[in-house]
């Protein structure tokens, strides 16, 4: 899928790293398509099983559910999907085609972008994602609210882009505009803290968002 036909509307939004039922209810009332809970213990935006419960029962219909998980042991992901109702995964390690596929859940793929990865060949390891998720390189996991060089992007990855790394309601109008993406995720633009985040951060990004879709639709 190029970009150009997957800009034939204004961006799904995916707001991630939510910890806060206060938060979660702000994401869904300004229209986000998708809500990110991590489940990797060393991220700050971490939430147990409890937490994350509490979370999804305030989330309504029609808003997805995204588990985020780090090479974790498979055992924790089945125990996660029978406890929650966890409509897509995001797989952000180092898993492969074969590891991701394993759940019988659709399951996105982030990709660590860096110069001299070929994201093209990248996409073509995960036949089965429903869509490649483009992030900063950093050291450890997550790209750190961190923005990677988007000349990098190539015109098709043969799969929807998801754009990550460093957005905020400064830059995403630029980002939609360069990249062209199917949907985009933020967590620490939107944030007043880790894991903290701010309703009119929320706003503003997505004023933002919907301003640079509708300019590149009509174009």
């Amino acid at each position: 899928m190029s970009r150009a036909t997957a800009m034939a509307r204004i961006p799904r939004l995916k707001i991630c790293g939510l910890t806060r039922r206060e938060d979660l209810l702000c994401a869904v009332r300004e229209g986000a398509d998708a809500l990110g809970l991590v489940f990797f213990p060393p991220s700050p935006r971490y939430v147990d099983l409890r937490a994350a419960a509490a979370l999804a029962n305030a989330v309504p219909p029609f808003v997805t559910i995204v588990g985020l998980f780090v090479n974790a042991d498979p055992a924790l992901v089945r125990a996660t999907l029978a406890a929650l109702p966890i409509h897509l995964l995001q797989f952000h390690g180092d898993e492969d085609e074969g590891y991701c596929r394993q759940f019988d859940r659709p399951y996105i793929k982030a990709a660590r972008v860096r110069p001299g990865l070929d994201l093209v060949q990248y996409a073509a390891r995960f036949p089965s994602a429903q869509a490649i998720l483009l992030d900063a390189f950093v050291e450890g996991y997550g790209g750190g609210g961190k923005i990677f060089d988007w000349a990098l992007v190539p015109q098709s990855l043969g799969k929807p882009l998801i754009l990550s790394g460093g957005l905020d309601a400064d830059n995403v109008g630029e980002a939609v505009r360069r990249v062209r993406p199917a949907a985009v995720d933020v967590s620490s633009g939107v944030e007043a803290g880790k894991g903290i985040k701010d309703v009119e951060k929320i706003r503003a990004f997505v004023a933002a968002l919907r301003a640079a879709g509708s300019e590149s639709s009509d174009g």
